[in-house]
């Protein structure tokens, strides 16, 4: 409560600014703050789903407590209201005015659009919101969702997750090919490349689709989602690291014609509160995959392996490859990877300093 009433206290101090320069300025911003709205959300999540799902929740209560209950947003989960996979077209033709999912859920619509997801053996959560949010990689991704009527903010971040649930022991690069995999995004397509098949389906379908066999294998996010949904009870194998998802950023798109019908307050409020989210939910998947890794670990019907050096040597060739193609096709892409990958490199020795070389200590 504390944390809204701290947000609700910004929202009106911005409002009382904004009637600042001229009287007549002064009347029209008090009736703008006399507006109120009733929103949708529409999600790619089960309902109430942990961190995902409440994360959305938690979304909705901010925006309606720091606006005084000016800006209420009802939300909807998977297939109440569209798929899973439908939330951007939705929100983009102004069914909804707003959505939240995983931009790499775009491709082929919008290629270049998962980057600001998650890149295989890319950034890690830290190094994808400062460039999000200080190297510019927002304003790219507001200039790629222009055509489509959207504004996007980042909103969620899952941290680094598992490499996946394996009904089969992965012991060479071999073991990859025939491999049929839930893997979205570009991680699909290394793995097509490898030789396997990559599968798209929502969250809700994976563990009957992995233990009726229609899948040999499935990546999801980490133990704390991945418990939640049963994994542990339909493979045996628990591999890491992710590479294919070092550090995902999660979507809120707004649809552009109801974000400009907004007063500003109310659009602040938004974005304090997509930001507020990030943190809240990389802190919330921080302390749910610790305490659920603990369970797993001491469960003797699942063995926790790392993937061998050869594999991920094999994959992270392949990734150059298939980055090395996107490029060359899609203009937008190259120019966000221009961005991307320059912020990278000089990421990589401050993380090889910082947060790396402490953690190899630790142990």
């Amino acid at each position: 409560m504390k944390r809204r009433q701290f947000v609700g206290g910004l929202a009106a101090a911005t409002g009382l600014a904004a009637c600042a320069p001229t009287e007549s300025d002064c009347a029209a911003g008090t009736e703008r703050l006399a507006e109120s709205f009733e929103w949708s959300i529409v999600t790619s999540w089960p309902p109430k789903y942990p961190g995902l799902g409440s994360g959305v929740d938690n979304l909705a209560d901010y925006i309606a407590a720091a606006s005084g209950g000016r800006l209420k947003i009802k939300v909807y989960a998977a297939g109440e209201l569209v798929p899973a996979f439908e939330v951007f077209d939705a929100v983009s033709r102004g069914a909804v005015e707003m959505g939240h999912d995983a931009s790499y859920y775009h491709r082929g619509k919008v290629d270049a659009a998962q980057f600001f997801t998650a890149i295989p053996f890319g950034m890690n959560y830290l190094e994808i919101n400062g460039w999000l949010y200080y190297g510019g990689g927002l304003e790219l991704w507001r200039e790629l969702y222009e055509p489509f009527n959207l504004v996007p903010f980042p909103c969620g971040n899952t941290g680094v997750q598992m490499g996946g649930w394996f009904n089969k022991e992965i012991n060479s690069v071999a073991d990859l090919k025939g491999l049929k995999m839930r893997i979205p995004g570009l991680g699909g397509e290394v793995l097509r490349r490898a030789g396997g098949t990559p599968v798209m389906l929502p969250g809700a379908e994976i563990f009957t689709s992995l233990q009726t066999g229609a899948i040999d294998a499935t990546e999801w996010v980490g133990a704390y989602n991945d418990m939640s949904f049963g994994l542990h009870k339909a493979a045996k194998y628990y591999y890491y690291p992710g590479w294919q998802e070092p550090g995902p950023a999660l979507e809120c798109i707004v649809n552009r014609t109801a974000w400009e019908s907004l007063p500003p307050d109310l659009q602040s409020i938004i974005g304090i509160a997509c930001q507020a989210i990030t943190t809240d939910m990389t802190a919330e998947y921080t302390h749910g995959n610790a305490l659920s890794l603990h369970l797993l670990m001491e469960d003797p019907n699942v063995e926790i392996r790392r993937f061998p050096k050869d594999v991920m040597q094999h994959l992270k060739s392949i990734t150059d490859e298939v980055i090395a193609d996107l490029v060359a096709s899609d203009p937008a892409a190259a120019k966000i990877h221009a961005s991307y990958s320059e912020f990278l490199r000089k990421s990589v020795d401050n993380q090889r300093i910082t947060e790396q070389a402490f953690l190899e200590t630790r142990q």
